[in-house]
C-alpha cells in the first residue's frame, strides 16, 4: 500500500513540475504589443472629435468667449438666428450709439468661417458697411484669429487661430443657421 501512495505522490509532483516548467514561462513573457507600423498611422499631433451643435448652445459659447477676449474693448454681443446678428455700442462723443450688424455665415473647406455682411444700422441710420467695418477694425480690440475685411464687407474667422484652453483647435464643417445644423471638428493636441 505504501507504494501506491508513493507512486501517486510522484505522479502528482511530476504534473506540478511539468505545469511549472511549461505554463509559468508563458505567463512571464509580455504579451505581443501593437506593431509599430500600425501605431505610426495612429499617432499624430491632434485627435479629432466631431461635434454637432445648435444655435442656442453656440450663442452662449460665443458670447462667453467674446466677454473674455474683448475686455476693455467694444461692448458687443452675438445672436444666432436665421443669420448672425452682432449688437453693440459705439462711442460717439459723450454718447453711446446702438449698432446692429447682420451677416450670412458660411463654412469654408479649410475649416474657417466667413461672415458676409448683409446690413448695418446705427440707431435707425443705415451706414456704408465698409466704412463702419474699417472704423471697428481700426479702433477696437478684435480676438486673435478674427479679421475684419472692410473692402470685402466680411469678417473672416480663422478657426484654428482662436485662442482656446489646452491648445484645442476648431474647424467649422457646416454652419446652416436656417436648419439649425452647426457642425465642428474639435482637434485636441496629443503631443
Amino acid at each position: 500500500m505504501k507504494n501506491k501512495w508513493k507512486i501517486g505522490f510522484l505522479i502528482l509532483l511530476g504534473i506540478n513540475l511539468l505545469f511549472a516548467i511549461i505554463i509559468l514561462p508563458l505567463m512571464m513573457f509580455p504579451p505581443e504589443g501593437p506593431e509599430t507600423s500600425k501605431m505610426k498611422g495612429l499617432v499624430g499631433e491632434h485627435v479629432s472629435f466631431h461635434v454637432k451643435s445648435n444655435k442656442n448652445d453656440l450663442n452662449q459659447l460665443i458670447n462667453h468667449y467674446l466677454k473674455e477676449e474683448a475686455v476693455g474693448s467694444i461692448d458687443y454681443q452675438v445672436v444666432l438666428g436665421d443669420e448672425v446678428e452682432l449688437y453693440g455700442t459705439l462711442p460717439f462723443f459723450s454718447e453711446e450709439l446702438n449698432m446692429k450688424l447682420t451677416f450670412k455665415p458660411s463654412a469654408l473647406e479649410n475649416g474657417d468661417l466667413v461672415l458676409k455682411q448683409k446690413s448695418m444700422t446705427i440707431g435707425s441710420l443705415h451706414l456704408p458697411i465698409s466704412y463702419v467695418l474699417n472704423f471697428i477694425s481700426d479702433n477696437y480690440k478684435i480676438p486673435k484669429g478674427v479679421e475684419i475685411r472692410p473692402k470685402g464687407k466680411l469678417i473672416y474667422i480663422n478657426m484654428q487661430q482662436l485662442k482656446l484652453k489646452s491648445d484645442i483647435k476648431l474647424k467649422a464643417d457646416k454652419f446652416d443657421l436656417k436648419k439649425d445644423d452647426i457642425r465642428f471638428t474639435i482637434l485636441v493636441p496629443v503631443k
